[in-house]
């Protein structure tokens, strides 16, 4: 039940374990629980993030003398406090989006032509997804507009695509493509999109992008039906309101994405734009995992990011870290 707070299995264990055992050092414990020092040690990382533990000395990373345990009545307290205030912020934000939402279904539902409803065609699985895809991009008369999140690109994804690409290209179809910041860092995606570029296409890059969306000539989306799990399949969306509103979605992505090829800008000190969303997101309170899912990185890369950024706010934790990247002005302060 403690995952609720922050802590998996394996990190409530240490934490007791320290409790009852208040002098045991990481070989004394993995030995008791019967797991690897290095696990210990992470275990001893993500408390120090959720203030459960205290080092003598600002919380080094892989010190050698053991943490100290806080008690759980203040420091259990403490992270129940603060998750009831994140979720009662959320309610709040929930809120605000469900009347934002029925307030753009209103507009738009007024501007939608009698002859024009919306209609919503459900595709089972990744067959038939990528079906109705060939279909709808087979017969594209103006324009293709992508968001890929998800980091690197499968070199089967990449290859597949390369054909239908390259006939569109070539028939004069103005193709648009968002990809995450991280597939700078993989040259084989790098490639693959300045190859895109290299027929006309055109490419940019965001940090975090909100879903895996395609739109053909204004007309069609393609959306997932869980944005947490593309296997599930898709939605194929058509309705003059409906695509008004995803294409203005999409027109406002791009508007704020980079380039391909146009080198990051920022002033010392300041944050890089991938940067600046793992603080947004670890201000939210998602896990490395949850970061590094969304940034498009791997686990190890988006903890790494999140490491450097607490070490750069000088937080201990990361409610501290959120605090004081409103103070420092890197987070508007009802982020």
């Amino acid at each position: 039940m403690l995952e609720l707070l922050g802590l998996d299995k394996p990190t409530e264990a240490v934490y007791r374990a320290m409790l009852s055992r208040p002098r045991d050092d990481a070989e004394a414990l993995a030995e008791r629980l019967g797991i690897s020092e290095e696990a210990v040690r992470e275990a001893w990382d993500r408390l120090c993030e959720l203030s459960l533990v205290q080092y003598a000395a600002d919380c080094p990373t892989g010190a050698s003398t053991p943490p100290r345990a806080v008690n759980p009545e203040v420091g259990l307290d403490y992270l129940l406090a603060q998750r009831q205030a994140e979720f009662a912020l959320e309610s709040q934000r929930i809120a605000g989006a469900r009347a934002a939402a029925r307030q753009l279904i209103s507009e738009y539902e007024d501007l939608r032509p009698a002859g024009a409803p919306v209609s919503v065609e459900h595709l089972a699985d990744v067959d038939q997804v990528r079906t109705r895809l060939a279909v709808l991009t087979e017969n594209v008369r103006t324009e293709v507009m992508v968001f890929a999140p998800g980091g690197a690109q499968t070199e089967e994804n990449m290859a597949a695509s390369r054909p239908l690409n390259e006939r569109l290209l070539v028939r004069g179809v103005t193709m648009r493509t968002i990809y995450l910041d991280s597939v700078r860092n993989h040259p084989a995606s790098e490639a693959h999109a300045k190859w895109l570029t290299g027929l006309g296409g055109q490419v940019r890059t965001v940090a975090v992008l909100p879903l895996r969306m395609t739109i053909v000539d204004r007309t069609t989306a393609i959306l997932p039906v869980n944005t947490e799990n593309s296997g599930e399949g898709a939605v194929a969306l058509t309705g003059q309101g409906t695509l008004t509103a995803l294409c203005t979605l999409f027109e406002t992505v791009w508007e704020n994405a980079r380039p391909l090829g146009q080198a990051p800008r920022r002033d010392e000190g300041e944050l890089d734009h991938q940067e600046a969303a793992a603080l947004r997101l670890l201000a939210e309170g998602h896990t490395d995992e949850g970061i590094a899912k969304r940034l498009g990185v791997s686990y190890r890369t988006a903890r790494r990011i999140a490491t450097v950024l607490m070490d750069r706010l000088g937080a201990r934790s990361r409610f501290e870290a959120g605090a004081r990247a409103v103070q420092r002005g890197w987070l508007p302060p009802d982020a």
